[in-house]
């Protein structure tokens, strides 16, 4: 038993890279919605644009002479309050953290500088256009959050428990861990749990977005989330309702902007260095120009600086790329990727090779006895009725393909001596004579002579001996999975080179890997030499990937650019120690995960090309007298706007 009998380390927790959060200021605190209404949130905006209205009507249609002096500064004040001063408060505030060159302070000496020249109906324009600027980014944010979040978080309020025989409905939150749950035909699970009844089908497409039906059947384990798709059922509850998969899962979507990519880091860096740089070149515009023109007035530069303040406010920048990679992450959840933050999908973008386990990753992980081969002195019968009964004291996976294959175990058989040989196999003895089953090394060991040729078997073999003989041999074959081919194909049109590290036999390891198009694989690996075979890939300055199990192969996760979890229901450790979580089982998500990756970096790159060339062109306009504040208000809220339109643009992207 090649692979499945060696022993290998369980995975540790993966340490994630760290950073340190943004010392300056965080769109987040500006951009909740809380509960308001959107007439709430639009109301101030709505004050000040008819004040703004009235006054431009005063002053320019009608021309009103009692509209004037300290009355009409007043009344442009008026205006100017209700989208004024949370700015001016936000500003005040990032002066107290320490953070003085923030975009609220742009706006705010912009707008006070605009009054101060007597520029009242643009000061409170400027404003106003920033501030229903910072409604619609505050908008897009919640409701990208909040996209994901009823994505992940489909678990009822209330559960029907069974108590004393009788149904009983209850809050989800109260269930204690062994009581039953009932589900009705259509109803959702709100709690993970044990399935009791025989059968049953579940519509899993809320945790894995794969829209084909779940058939489970009695003892196995079912998930909050999932759709009852048939008879009623009955379920007993594993876990409470704060530690279900789904609360895990939710909770690592919402933390997974914690985990900055460097495209982000680099932008709010940029900003923190950027900010003074164009207030102290503002100030440059407005007094500079008294040596060198001869027409100065204070005035007019001081307007045109103005002008350059509100055009310079980073804001497109801090918050749309942020927001490209939230969608880049509420994409992956829609699909069943579950990314653990925005670093990840700009490593995916640049992966040049993916290197995958074969069994459980490329094939189903199910073993079935496909030959059986002995000696015809020996009685088939009686041999693989004592084999069954020695692998009846094991739970792998081949154990397994052995019990399936000959049946119930015969409990009369008596073993004694047993004991399981790490990498090798099983001994035991029965009726005093020693049975051997395992890989042929375990025969070597024990010095059983066989006639036999191995090495060029493609199946894995379980190799039999009894009392000292040869018996024969069993061939076991794994399935590959649907999708396993389409996966390299895809890969290979995304230019990723692929490579399969196996502990299993070379020969199998050789013919999966040709029948899927992978031209570099290699077999019979122990943990280090798969360590060794992706240091040698490192070693060339290229970046990898590792596809496996999520729970074992340690080593190898962890020396990855980025590792990848295959089935991500199965085991809490993969949520856990994982980069990339795929939760269906299917590898046709991985070159999918490097699509999304690919697609946001396209979206944040865009973004940031959109802000920086209307900006610079807008900038040198404003320098020259040549923009008005409406043209600032554009190239700051208009471009703001634009990029933010982009980026939840990949949130309805197919992949």
């Amino acid at each position: 038993m090649e692979e499945c009998c060696s022993t290998q380390p369980k995975k540790q927790p993966k340490k994630q890279p760290t950073h340190p959060e943004h010392e300056g200021h965080d769109h987040d605190h500006s951009h909740d919605t809380g509960d308001k209404t959107v007439f709430q949130l639009f109301l101030p905006a709505i004050l000040s644009f008819v004040f703004l209205l009235l006054g431009i009507t005063f002053d320019y249609w009608l021309k009103l002479d009692w509209f004037s002096g300290w009355i009409r500064l007043v009344w442009y004040l008026i205006a100017y309050i209700p989208v004024g001063f949370p700015v001016l408060k936000e500003a005040f505030q990032s002066i107290i953290h320490g953070v003085v060159f923030s975009e609220f302070f742009l706006m705010g000496i912009a707008t006070v500088g605009a009054f101060s020249i007597g520029e009242y109906p643009e000061g409170v324009a400027v404003m106003l256009f920033y501030s229903v600027g910072e409604i619609f980014q505050a908008m897009a944010v919640t409701k990208a959050k909040s996209n994901i979040k009823a994505l992940l978080d489909q678990r009822p309020d209330e559960v029907t428990v069974i108590t004393s025989g009788k149904p009983q409905t209850v809050k989800a939150g109260k269930v204690n861990i062994g009581e039953i749950i009932q589900l009705k035909s259509g109803e959702k699970l709100g709690l993970d749990g044990e399935l009791l009844s025989e059968k049953a089908s579940f519509n899993t497409a809320a945790l894995t977005g794969e829209s084909k039906p779940a058939t489970k059947i009695k003892g196995e384990k079912v998930l909050a989330g999932m759709i009852n798709l048939n008879t009623v059922s009955q379920i007993k509850v594993t876990a409470a309702y704060e530690d279900s998969k789904l609360s895990k899962i939710l909770k690592m979507v919402q933390n997974a902007t914690a985990q900055k990519a460097p495209t982000e880091l680099f932008i709010r860096k940029f900003a923190k260095v950027y900010t003074p740089i164009v207030v102290f070149l503002a100030l440059g515009i407005t007094l500079l120009p008294y040596f060198f023109v001869a027409d100065y007035l204070f005035r007019d530069w001081l307007y045109r600086a103005l002008v350059f303040l509100v055009i310079s406010c980073p804001c497109a920048l801090v918050i749309s790329i942020p927001l490209g990679y939230f969608g880049g992450i509420g994409a992956g959840s829609r699909n069943g990727i579950l990314i653990k933050g925005s670093n990840f999908l700009d490593l995916l973008a640049n992966i040049q090779n993916v290197v995958m386990d074969k069994t459980g990753t490329m094939t189903e992980g199910v073993f079935k006895v496909q030959e059986v081969h002995f000696q015809p002195e020996f009685n088939q019968e009686e041999i693989l009725s004592m084999v069954n009964a020695l692998e009846s004291q094991s739970t792998h996976p081949i154990a397994t393909a052995i019990h399936d294959f000959v049946g119930e175990s015969d409990h009369s058989i008596l073993l004694e001596n047993v004991e399981e040989i790490a990498g090798q196999g099983l001994k035991a003895t029965i009726k005093g004579k020693e049975l051997l089953v395992g890989n042929f090394k375990l025969l070597d060991q024990f010095s059983i002579p066989y006639d036999f040729n191995h090495a060029n078997i493609v199946y894995t073999l379980v190799a039999i001996a009894y009392d000292q003989k040869f018996v024969g041999y069993l061939t076991i074959a794994d399935v590959i999975k649907e999708d396993a081919l389409l996966t390299i194909q895809k890969l290979k049109a995304l230019g990723v080179k692929t490579t399969m590290l196996s502990g299993d036999k070379t020969a199998v390891v050789k013919e999966v890997a040709a029948q899927l198009g992978i031209a570099d694989a290699f077999g019979d690996l122990l943990p280090e030499d798969k360590v060794n075979k992706l240091k040698e890939i490192k070693a060339l300055k290229q970046s990898v990937a590792f596809v496996g199990d999520g729970v074992n192969d340690a080593p190898v996760v962890a020396l990855s650019d980025v590792g990848i979890a295959m089935g991500g229901l199965g085991s809490d450790a993969t949520i856990e120690t994982a980069d990339i979580v795929i939760q269906d089982d299917q590898p046709s998500k991985i070159p999918m995960a490097i699509n999304i990756g690919k697609q946001t970096k396209k979206i944040v790159w865009q973004n940031i090309g959109l802000a920086f060339a209307v900006k610079a062109v807008v900038l040198v306009l404003g320098a020259g007298g040549l923009a008005t504040m409406w043209e600032a208000v554009f190239a700051d809220v208009g471009v703001a706007l634009l990029a933010i339109l982009n980026a939840v643009r990949i949130q309805r992207m197919t992949f």
